[in-house]
């Protein structure tokens, strides 16, 4: 699932904190070194590296990369050290504190994660910013999408295989009376089902939706708009088809004028560890072009060449 690469045989944290001292080292940092080391190394090991870099160095990992490397390439190296949760959080965070909120970030990150990981998303974020996740999305988002977040990071929901089919079909006549058999959307009806159903279940209830003579996707974009309506989105989408989901994501981020790097950054870095193979094959079914023709075509220098590192080989 996972497209990250490891050497067969990994050196030990110590030679590998060396070889980037050594990297950093003079006129220019040799960033060739750099990405040969970081790109091919998995959370554990990296957390081993950036702990041995400091202890022999006294200084932070990621501080000499922030004083060594510049632009979209520091942007997705600093976000690379973290492990998976760690990186989740970062990203929440940065949306949510900025200047003015990231609730695209936001959106893709809380709605597109698993139970297990928004569990482990909120351990990292309180013990790190010292502020509960559903605190900040209180403060900092407004409306039906801060209802839609905080019901999704605070409803416990089961992920395994099993349905209620007769549960389904309620569910989907529920959503139809909510939306297009009214004036006006019941949104709280929306927040409920979206945010305490199963991944199994919500893709049942959009299988069941067809017999209406519209898509729920369709349904949802007609009843609701904004950061609501992308929540909403980007739930059924991961319930229903998640690489397709990235893909796509993937494809606005490079599609037109200008690369949404911070998008692409977001994706690549966060899925590479999880599902980026699956992710991968969805791009090039969908868009029958690999997706590192994609990226390639979009990135240049060593920003290129950390991604693609990342990326892997076509499948």
């Amino acid at each position: 699932m996972a497209t990250l690469t490891v050497p067969p045989v990994i050196p030990s944290p110590r030679e590998d904190a060396k070889k980037l001292h050594k990297a950093f080292k003079g006129l220019g940092c040799d960033t060739k070194r750099v990405i040969q080391v970081l790109a091919h190394r998995n959370s554990e090991q990296r957390s081993l590296i950036q702990q041995e870099y400091e202890t022999t160095y006294s200084e932070p990992l990621s501080k000499r990369i922030s004083a060594e490397v510049r632009g979209n390439l520091k942007k997705a190296l600093l976000l690379w050290l973290h492990d998976p949760p760690s990186r989740d959080a970062k990203v929440v965070r940065k949306a949510l504190t900025s200047p003015v909120v990231d609730n695209q970030a936001i959106t893709e990150t809380i709605c597109s994660r698993t139970p297990s990981q928004l569990r482990r998303l909120k351990e990292v974020y309180l013990s790190n910013y010292h502020s509960p996740l559903e605190h900040d999305i209180e403060n900092q988002t407004s409306g039906d999408h801060k209802k839609l977040l905080l019901a999704y990071v605070s409803t416990p929901r089961y992920e395994g295989p099993e349905l209620d089919s007769l549960m389904v079909e309620e569910d989907a006549k529920l959503l139809y009376k909510s939306g297009e058999k009214r004036i006006g959307t019941d949104e709280k009806t929306f927040i409920r089902i979206f945010s305490e159903r199963s991944s199994t279940h919500l893709a049942a209830v959009n299988s069941a939706y067809t017999s209406f003579g519209k898509s729920l996707e369709k349904a949802i974009k007609s009843e609701t708009s904004g950061s609501f309506m992308s929540g909403l989105l980007t739930i059924l989408r991961c319930a229903t088809n998640s690489p397709m989901y990235f893909a796509k994501i993937l494809r606005k981020s490079m599609k037109g004028i200008g690369t949404d790097d911070s998008r692409l950054i977001r994706v690549i870095v966060t899925r590479t560890e999880i599902d980026m193979q699956p992710i991968k094959a969805a791009y090039y079914s969908r868009y029958k072009k690999p997706l590192t023709h994609a990226v390639k075509s979009d990135t240049r220098g060593h920003y290129e060449d950390f991604l693609i590192s990342l990326l892997g080989t076509d499948y």
